[in-house]
């Protein structure tokens, strides 16, 4: 394989489905070559394997079922459930790792691969390519139990309740969420029954929206890729607060009561000033990616508290967290891990832990977004039909270099591909907001002339 990634990106594997590498094929293979990687030893094994809404996650299930046993490793399945959902479930059964299926954020035609350890932590770089190595390198197609050492697989039908009953003991125990209205947009995907069920037990009021999937809806102009949506949802039921997700559900949107977004770097805010208040934000640090906004750093830092940024990814966000022992992170489009609660980003459990400051300080989430003065960014993406490094696109290291000059130091230039699709993505940020557009139109000009199509 040398040095080729063939199947992992940064938030595991992902394409089109019934194309390679999202094949009954290679999703058989996938099962296969995950079963042998988490067996180590003579013991009975187990995996759990849930997925979200999308028409492929059929198929793609009952192959990974299919290679799993194959390996004498027994399958546990859980059904349409968050992302989060499926990493707690995998702990709360002390399986030996979890699988889910989902393309996130991405249309229905898609779907992806993730796993998850036995302590519901994302695999690191290094296992993934052990795994990737065992799928393509031949080396377990031997290897073939018969008998009794067949696997078996089996339906778990209290996962959901699980969850709930997980996601609510995140909240405040003393509080309720009564006379809150909330409108909830779930994206006709993995929370359609979940977030609605926590935050009705909890006492809000609560408008469901987009709670039908049908296999080929899920994220359809809806949850938080569609953000317009929540806004228009909020200023219809005067609710005092939106909740819109994606359609695996590991992410969140928020929007206060004037319909006005709030996004994962004003989430973050929120929390980690709150935290650092009660004395509960681990080393006074927050983690975040290279995508966030200058002010989440100034806000952080005028409370005497500090930011580290990783690579973008919430995975890199975790790994530094757990490298150093923080316990807040997350990214600007709404992946957030409150550590204390969760093994990865969770929707609904960052939702109500703003939801219990909103509630113990009386604040309406206008107010509280305040605490962060945002620096103007031009953020953008172009589709891409092929990602050559960045160096060789002609003309582009020049045009960066003077936007760069003509920013002064006050500002910045971050340019990358994405890991999840065929996209590159760009983000400028500086204090001189109506040259934005003019700098991020030179730059991407360049890559569209090499090897764009057009941009979002």
């Amino acid at each position: 394989m040398g040095n080729q990634r063939k199947l992992f990106g940064t938030d595991g594997i992902r394409g089109v489905a019934n194309i390679e590498p999202l094949t009954a094929e290679t999703a058989l293979k996938i099962g296969r070559a995950a079963a042998h990687f988490f067996k180590n030893d003579k013991r009975r094994h187990q995996i759990v394997i849930g997925k979200d809404t999308r028409l492929s996650g059929y198929m793609l299930e009952n192959a990974l079922v299919a290679g799993v046993t194959s390996m004498g490793v027994d399958a546990l399945l859980i059904g349409p459930l968050p992302t989060p959902g499926v990493a707690y479930i995998t702990r709360s059964l002390r399986a030996d790792a979890g699988i889910v299926l989902t393309a996130s954020h991405n249309p229905y035609e898609d779907n992806g691969v993730k796993f998850f350890r036995n302590d519901g932590y994302k695999l690191d770089d290094t296992l993934e390519a052990e795994i990737e190595d065992l799928v393509f390198s031949g080396r377990i197609d031997s290897i073939r139990p018969t008998a009794e050492e067949v696997g078996k697989a089996f339906r778990i039908d209290d996962a959901l309740g699980r969850y709930i009953e997980f996601a609510k003991s995140s909240f405040n125990r003393r509080l309720t969420l009564e006379g809150m209205r909330i409108v909830v947009d779930v994206a006709n995907g993995a929370s359609y029954k979940s977030s609605p069920c926590v935050l009705k037990e909890l006492g809000a009021e609560v408008f469901v929206y987009h709670n039908k999937p049908d296999g080929t809806n899920i994220n359809h102009e809806c949850g938080s890729m569609h953000p317009e949506e929540i806004q228009k949802l909020v200023r219809l039921h005067g609710a005092d607060v939106g909740l819109a997700h994606d359609g695996d559900a590991d992410r969140l949107l928020l929007v206060d009561e004037k319909g006005s977004l709030v996004d994962g770097d004003e989430l973050m805010a929120i929390a980690a000033l709150e935290m650092i208040r009660n004395g509960r934000l681990a080393h006074k640090t927050l983690v975040t990616t290279e995508m966030s906004n200058a002010g989440l750093d100034e806000a952080i830092q005028n409370a005497g508290g500090r930011v580290i940024r990783t690579q973008v990814g919430d995975r890199y966000v975790i790994e530094e967290m757990m490298n150093n022992d923080y316990n807040l992170g997350g990214e600007q489009s709404g992946h957030i891990i409150f550590r204390d609660y969760s093994t990865t980003g969770d929707g609904l459990v960052s939702a109500l832990q703003i939801f219990q400051i909103m509630k113990e300080s009386g604040k309406r989430l206008s107010d509280l977004r305040a605490c962060m003065r945002r620096y103007p960014q031009e953020i953008k993406s172009v589709k891409v039909k092929s990602k050559p490094p960045l160096e060789s696109i002609p003309g582009l290291s020049d045009e960066i270099e003077a936007v760069k000059k003509e920013l002064a130091g006050k500002g910045r230039v971050f340019l990358r591909y994405s890991g999840t699709e065929p996209k590159i993505r760009l983000l400028i940020e500086g204090d001189q907001e109506p040259k934005l557009k003019e700098y991020s139109r030179r730059i991407l000009s360049k890559i569209e002339a090499a090897i764009g199509t057009k941009a979002d």
